[in-house]
């Protein structure tokens, strides 16, 4: 006796189907193994001269004429036909797309067979698919002289290759030698796979307000509101792209309202040279020079379209509010960030800069009116590359800049850096206008277990607005290292030194202000008629960002700086000191941050403490916490400055709805020293078509009164509509699924698919694979998706279209009846409103999905003429969750 396992073809089980539904369900024709019954055994006998066992499928019934031709599935054999599967090349995920499947040739006599996967398909593999994951096909003649469409047998043309075909995971797994690789680097992509996206309109929009009413003696009612808009057309590969704000403050005496452009700009990736091309506004590269804001053409290398293993920072802001602030960060005389925090230390993470490199200017307006900023160092780490990794930037354009007082510079600016061997490089570049010139050059070097290190000069001529010529040096020094033993990271820590005759192209755009003398200070300070005085030069600046674990105990950071000038012995001086960590589920935090700016009378001391307990995970047991459970937190902070000004703040905030994208904060306040009681309440809603916040806030016992508001999200105008979504990023996603509404995209909080079908993902990864998933669990039961789960790797700036095949009808489970009798076991269906082919199981059984009303089946299940029907269908008015019914094919 013989027990056998035969892999048959057959329709699921209506169960079976609707637990398959809520899942990722690949191939049209769903199959299974099937063990046979012991009974059956007796009638399978060894047949001589056969190498395998073989199952007569017409055991399958007493009538034999009730079995299908089922000759393609003999064995695990598979029908041949295109199928959408995911491609991996040694075991890495490459792509997923149609393959065409063949049925294999007969390998030749005396031939070493290669490994089988027992579909009795071979998959279609043209040259240029091979190109794409890397070939050398130049190596292997059969391959070089093969046309770019022509379907290859990769197993003969290059040796101990072999491909390996999953059906029911729809998996092509391709294995190619190393050796017949092109050398790329790990993680790489090719370029053929990256996708430039589709035509769209985009608009981001970022609107807050805030109302505001003091009741005190002189007290006013004040306005103010920020507008922020990013529009975007592509076409192609070409990016259009514009930036512009709006501000109204009716505390103004002058300008109450007034509209700011930051930048408008074109650009493309232009992929041979790993670059990009801007026309525009832009802003230079900050390797080499400080960065400028311009209007003019750039072409510079683009780290992005590296690999991962070949890539060698906005910063995060930290800071303490005494009351209800506003907080503005200003970076290269643009505001770039605005919102609103309540008292206490407060973090900035998400920070978007204009640039990579330039001061940043924060400003914390508190509820009383009060003003005080501090700068924080932004500037480019040691900027190291690979050994014959050549980077560069190449700029000509019009300095531009947003203050009135300075004049326009048409500039050149070219940078270059170059990985050497040894774990050097070497760097530099010039800037060229009519009144400046400079030249730097420096270098960097891998110092291994002691780190990184740059050192780099920068030789500068200068003609100032009165027409006087200077000539200094710039020395800079930069050190970068991670201690991994001990968890230590020094993010950047540099020093710079300038002689009194440096000044950088910037400083020459001032304009000759007559009116404006500035009385010297000592006789040897010239008597510049200019309201400002480039007289106090920049001398030396020493900065250092450090942050430390300390494991259980918690961790450290640590931000520094301090600027000296020629001339005088004031200072620009920040020191920021934190200690946080977690004890018993207890986030605490331990803040100090001291500020001091030229011209000041005295130093911004603060102190500041916060807690911050889990309610949700204490109410809550671990036993019986859910996947999705909602995220409740006391809180209570403290701060004081050096005065004894001490505030304390406690309330409650939390999240709330399934995906938790609606959160809310309440809390309330005290400060001493007569100022009273104060407290702040708000709530933000993220939803699939923007976001939506409003808040209220009270002071000084009630007198000072505040709400504030605000609203963001995207706009998406394409070839089959307009979209609205969240915040866009520069790169995004459109999710196309016509017909599955309201579907949930897995991982995404509060996004799902509208009436139509569609979504948008922002700040897609650029040049890498992003991965998009529908939430089978959210749809509706009459959809159904053929595959529930896509990768895209877009380009800079594109609007990826990342398409789901929906079906949206009923669901049926069908019995056929052809001729009284049911249709025999193994019948290939095919649909009339769709090329997709089922299998007919038991008793006639088949089960469909993403039926329409009515429509018409074709039955086959032989070659002639008389083993065939149609059948025509049509399903209830009622709509269920699955239909069964009996219908007769003619």
């Amino acid at each position: 006796m013989i027990l056998a396992r035969t892999r048959l073809c057959r329709p699921v089980p209506a169960v079976e189907a609707m637990k398959r539904h809520k899942q990722s369900v690949k191939p049209a024709i769903r199959c299974w193994l099937t063990p046979l019954a012991l009974a059956m055994a007796s009638v399978l006998t060894p047949t001589t001269g056969r190498a395998e066992n073989y199952f007569n499928p017409a055991f399958l019934s007493d009538d034999p004429a009730a079995v299908a031709d089922l000759s393609h599935f003999e064995g695990n054999g598979q029908a041949p036909g295109t199928y959408r599967v995911d491609i991996y090349l040694n075991k890495n995920f490459l792509a997923s797309r149609d393959i065409r499947f063949s049925p294999a040739q007969p390998v030749p006599s005396g031939a070493v067979q290669a490994l089988q996967d027992g579909t009795g398909l071979s998959a279609c593999l043209t040259t240029d698919t091979l190109a794409q994951m890397g070939v050398d096909l130049q190596a292997f003649p059969a391959l070089a002289s093969a046309g770019p469409q022509h379907c290859v047998d990769i197993a003969s043309a290059i040796p101990a290759a072999s491909t390996h075909f999953d059906f029911a995971q729809q998996r092509l797994d391709i294995s190619i030698p190393q050796a017949a690789l092109n050398r790329d680097a790990r993680g790489y992509i090719p370029p053929a796979l990256w996708d430039e996206g589709i035509n769209a309109l985009t608009l981001n929009y970022n609107f807050t307000g805030a109302n505001s009413h003091d009741s005190t003696d002189g007290g006013v009612t004040s306005d103010t509101y920020f507008l922020g808009l990013n529009s975007g057309l592509n076409l192609g590969a070409w990016r259009l792209r514009d930036y512009s704000t709006w501000n109204y403050n009716s505390d103004s005496e002058e300008d109450k309202s007034h509209w700011q452009h930051i930048s408008t700009y074109v650009e493309r990736d232009i992929i041979p040279l790993k670059s990009e091309l801007t026309a525009g506004d832009s802003y230079t590269p900050a390797d080499v020079f400080d960065s400028l804001p311009f209007r003019g053409m750039q072409i510079a290398s683009d780290d992005n379209m590296l690999p991962d293993s070949m890539k060698g920072f906005a910063p995060t802001i930290h800071g303490i509010a005494n009351s209800n602030a506003q907080v503005t960060i200003k970076q290269n005389g643009y505001t770039i960030y605005q919102s609103y925090v309540p008292p206490g230390a407060f973090t900035i993470k998400d920070l978007y800069p204009t640039s990579s490199s330039g001061d940043l200017t924060v400003e914390v307006k508190e509820a009383d009116g009060t003003l005080h900023s501090y700068v924080v160092p932004y500037s480019a780490v040691p900027v190291l590359q690979r050994e014959g990794r050549m980077k560069y930037a190449a700029t000509v354009a019009e300095y531009r800049d947003d203050s009135s007082e300075k004049k326009e510079v048409n500039f050149a600016q070219v940078t270059l850096l170059w990985g050497l061997p040894h774990g050097f490089t070497l760097y530099g570049g010039t800037q060229l206008s009519d009144n400046y010139t400079a030249a730097a050059l420096g270098s960097g070097v891998n110092l291994g277990d002691v780190g990184a290190l740059s050192a780099d000069i920068t030789q500068a001529r200068s003609t100032l607005a009165d027409g006087s010529s200077h000539q200094g040096q710039s020395m800079r020094l930069l050190y970068a290292k991670s201690l991994e033993n001990v968890g230590t990271h020094i993010q950047l820590m540099g020093y710079r030194y300038s002689t009194s005759g440096f000044y950088t192209l910037d400083e020459t755009a001032w304009r000759h202000m007559e009116g404006h003398t500035v009385e010297p200070d000592d006789d040897d300070m010239p008597q510049w008629q200019d309201y400002y005085s480039l007289y106090y030069t920049k001398r030396g600046k020493v900065q250092i960002n450090l942050s430390q674990p300390l494991g259980q105990m918690g961790s450290i950071f640590f931000t520094g700086s301090k600027q000296s000038y020629w001339h005088t012995d004031e200072t620009n001086s920040l020191l920021q000191i934190g200690y946080s960590g977690l004890l018993e589920r207890i986030n605490w935090s331990l803040s100090y941050n001291y500020t001091k700016a030229p011209g000041e009378s005295e130093s911004d001391q603060i102190f500041a403490l916060s807690l911050s307990l889990p309610l949700s995970q204490w109410l809550q047991p671990e036993s019986n916490a859910v996947e999705h459970h909602h995220n409740v937190y006391a809180t209570y902070s403290a701060s004081t400055d050096k005065h004894h000004n001490v505030t304390q703040n406690a309330g409650i905030n939390g999240t709330l709805l399934d995906g938790n994208n609606l959160s809310y904060s309440i809390q309330q306040g005290y400060q001493n020293h007569g100022v009273g009681s104060s407290g702040n309440a708000s709530v933000e809603y993220d939803g699939a078509y923007g976001n939506v916040n409003v808040g209220y806030n009270d002071s000084n016992n009630g007198d000072y009164r505040q709400v504030n508001y605000g609203l963001n999200g995207g706009i998406v105008a394409h070839a089959h509509g307009i979209t609205f979504s969240q915040p866009l990023g520069n790169t995004n996603v459109l999710i196309a699924a016509p017909g599955a509404s309201n579907v949930n995209v897995d991982g995404e909080p509060g996004i799902h698919t509208d009436w139509r079908g569609y979504a948008v993902v922002p700040y897609a990864t650029t040049y890498r694979q992003n991965r998009l998933a529908l939430d089978v669990n959210s749809m509706a039961d009459n959809i159904d998706v053929d595959d529930a789960v896509t990768n895209v790797v877009p380009t800079e700036g594109a609007l990826v279209r990342a398409s789901f095949n929906a079906h949206v009808g009923e669901r049926a489970l069908l019995t056929l009846v052809h001729a009284g009798n049911p249709v025999p076991f193994g019948t290939t269906v095919t649909r009339s409103d769709m090329e997709e082919e089922s299998i007919v199981g038991d008793n006639g059984e088949l089960y469909l999905s993403g039926l329409r009303p009515q429509g018409t089946l074709t039955a086959q299940w032989g070659d002639g003429p008389q083993q065939r029907c149609v059948v025509h269908y049509q399903l209830p008015i009622i709509q269920q969750p699955l239909v069964r019914q009996k219908v007769e094919c003619d």
